[in-house]
């Protein structure tokens, strides 16, 4: 089953001014995004926006644009639209790739499609990897994830999940040996029909107080699968140093 690739693009970021059109290696963010995209394998990758610089700079650089409304709330409900856009039956594979990690691993965004392909009754799948020190563990901003015998996620949390309770009554400077512990990673595959459904579930207590989105899906009682990666992302851009960061670490892997 083949599956398109959407990425959520705004201009207006409050940490920083036009951040999708920031110069990446000579080209700008998105657009190196987009790269990264195609090369995981979608059928089709898809910049969905509601500005008409990010719409040229994207047809530019020969990649495919959508012009969408104004008023989402959220990068999700901008995918629903994009779908209903571009026609998508809603058994259609989509990934949802952020618009500010132009490092994405390819393989990450194969891994997410591909537990959509493997399993026909997931409607929504993610990503994580092990976490390896206590110091991340009991870090409220690395989002744990629970996992079920089968690879669905039983819940997500910033507190330290699952907790070691014998263990951590002794110390927390360690983990103990093969504790299940793993930190997600923040991208998203959907079936489209849940797309449009999505949009319309109502916000629930759990993520209002975990600032966990995600977990308005397990409430309403709808699976998530999650894609286990043997290593922690390249991290994204949200400020002036995380862009600094990302070009020298560019510059680096393509300095040859």
């Amino acid at each position: 089953m083949s599956f398109v690739a959407l990425i959520p693009a705004r201009l207006a970021s409050s940490r920083l001014p036009e951040k999708p059109l920031a110069d990446i290696g000579g080209k700008p963010m998105i657009v190196r995004v987009a790269e990264r995209a195609l090369q995981s394998g979608a059928s089709a990758v898809h910049v969905a926006t509601d500005d008409a610089r990010i719409h040229a700079v994207v047809r530019e650089h020969g990649f495919n644009a959508l012009m969408t409304r104004a008023d989402h709330a959220s990068g999700t409900e901008r995918l629903a639209e994009a779908a209903d856009l571009l026609g998508l039956g809603d058994e259609a594979a989509v990934v949802n790739v952020q618009g500010d990690e132009p490092l994405i691993d390819p393989g990450l965004i194969d891994a997410v499609a591909h537990m959509l392909q493997r399993d026909n009754t997931l409607p929504m799948t993610t990503a994580c990897h092990a976490i390896a020190s206590a110091e991340d563990m009991f870090n409220p901003n690395v989002v744990k994830v629970v996992l079920d015998h089968a690879g669905r996620a039983l819940y997500f949390s910033r507190a330290p999940i699952p907790y070691a309770r014998d263990a951590f009554n002794q110390t927390r400077a360690a983990l103990p040996t093969d504790l299940p512990v793993f930190r997600h990673i923040g991208i998203y595959g959907y079936r489209a029909g849940f797309l449009r459904q999505y949009r319309n579930l109502a916000p629930c207590a759990l993520e209002q107080f975990e600032a966990l989105e995600q977990l308005r899906v397990l409430w309403h009682g709808h699976a998530i699968g999650v894609a286990v990666m043997d290593h922690a992302p390249e991290a994204g851009v949200d400020t002036p140093a995380d862009l600094e960061r990302v070009r020298q670490r560019w510059n680096a892997l393509h300095a040859q």
